[in-house]
Order: structure tokens, then sequence, then C-alpha cells
């Protein structure tokens, strides 16, 4: 299927590996102009060279911290500056701490909400007018299916991501008449390393053997296996391109039905 994606230009958030990575090879192998972002340079060049290879495509690494608002800036100067546009923006990034709720101080709160809400607000405060002159843009937002189905230990990243969900749904009334959409992705077990550092942080706290807990969480999945970046990649190409231009406001979640929830 073609998803008419040819030629638009996106910025994808913590694409050095996970998600972002498989989020970018995706839109590339669409003939999107990828800007891929990143802490690690060196991790974030590989990728860069890794999407240039398979897909042919354009790709432009731009290291930088989206918790600094200076890095936020500077990622969408860089892009207009070379690509001249910007169509799509996938907020993508790690995530804060594990740990119990009352363990942690401001200082931690404060890190996440810069991490997980602020990256956000910046990201799209800077690209909105650029969408709105080009009568084209797509806000996609990754968190986690934990923001409708707590998990013990996440409550930083819950608590954050949960005003994300909010944050996203507000802005989705306000910019539907300039056709720009706005949407989150919520995914469930994806094999990532994030995955791979939950399970032994919870496995640690509770005492339990993590390959025993790993195991366990498989069997939660109804379809039987974890997730892949490709997976999520697959509906965020959807989501970003023409055929998703009714679809805004939305969070949802790709997890194999792990889900237990009716809404």
């Amino acid at each position: 299927m073609d998803l008419h994606l040819r030629d638009k230009v996106a910025i994808i958030g913590g694409a050095s590996q996970g998600i972002g990575f498989g989020v970018a090879r995706t839109l590339a192998e669409e003939g999107v102009k990828v800007v891929i972002t990143a802490r690690r340079e060196a991790a974030l060049t590989a990728a860069a060279e890794r999407i240039r290879k398979q897909t042919g495509a354009q790709v432009l690494s731009i290291p930088s911290d989206v918790r600094k608002a200076e890095d936020c800036e500077r990622v969408v100067e860089s892009t207009l500056k070379a690509f001249g546009r910007i169509d799509i923006l996938v907020n993508n990034d790690g995530a804060p701490p594990l740990g119990k709720i009352e363990d942690f101080d401001d200082v931690a709160w404060q890190k996440a909400i810069e991490q997980n809400m602020f990256s956000v607000i910046r990201m799209v405060r800077k690209v909105v007018p650029h969408m709105r002159a080009g009568g084209y843009g797509r806000i996609i937002n990754v968190t986690s299916v934990s923001t409708r189905q707590p998990l013990v230990g996440l409550g930083l990243s819950v608590a954050t991501w949960a005003g994300v969900l909010a944050y996203a749904k507000t802005l989705s009334l306000e910019l539907g008449s300039a056709g720009i959409t706005v949407n989150t992705i919520c995914p469930g077990r994806v094999d990532t390393g994030r995955l791979e550092v939950v399970v032994r942080k919870r496995a640690e706290q509770e005492g339990h053997d993590p390959d025993k807990m790993m195991r366990e969480i498989l069997d939660e999945v109804p379809v039987g296996r974890l997730g892949t970046p490709d997976d999520v990649a697959g509906m965020v190409a959807l989501l970003v391109s023409p055929r998703g231009s009714f679809i805004t406001g939305t969070a949802i979640q790709v997890d194999g039905g792990l889900l237990r929830g009716v809404y």
C-alpha cells in the first residue's frame, strides 16, 4: 500500500534504537526524509547509516537532549535549514527511572516532567507554525500502555505520560481545522532494551527470577508474543499519512491485546 508519504519531512526522537529507530526506518522506506535525534551521538550516527543503507532515504542525524529547550530549538532549526519544511513530528524518548513513587524527590519529578512532558510541549510549539504554513501536520506522541493500565514501579512515567494524553487531546481540538492531527501511541510489551530493564528491576524488587517473570509477561499477551518496534512503526506510518487524516485525538494501544479494559 502506498501511503503517499514520499518527500514528507519527519523528526523522530529517540531514534538511535528501539521504537524510535523502527519508526524512522519505516518512514524512510515510504520515502520520507527523516531527521533522527537521540542523546548518544555514536549510536545515533550508526543508526542513520543503517537507515540510509537499508532504504536509500535522506537521513539527517542531530545529537540532542530533548530535556533541554535549546536542543529542541536546534533540532527544528536544523531540520528547516536542511529540508525547508516539517510535516511530521514523532515525540519519542526513553523513560524516567523505575521505583516506588514515595522514593522520588522533587528533583526526580522535575526531571521526569522535563523528559516526558516539556519535551513534547516545546517540540510541538516549535513545529506547529511550520505545519500550519505547509497545510499538513502529523504529531505522534509515543508513551506506554501503562498510562491506561498502570504498573507498580512506573509512577514517574505513568503520571507524566498521562499529562501528555490530556495535552494531546486538547491540542487535537485546537489544531484540527489547520489540517494537523495529534495522536498518542501506547505500546505494550515491546522487545527492546527498556523492557529488559523493567523486568530486571521488578524482579529485583519482588524477589523473583527475571527469566520466569519474562515468561509470565509473555503469557499475559493474548497474541502470544512480544511486540517489535516495527509493530509500532506500522501504526505510526498509517497515522502520519494522508490515509490517517480522519484519525485525531486518539490514544491507541499497540499491545497484542494486553490491555484488559473495554475503553
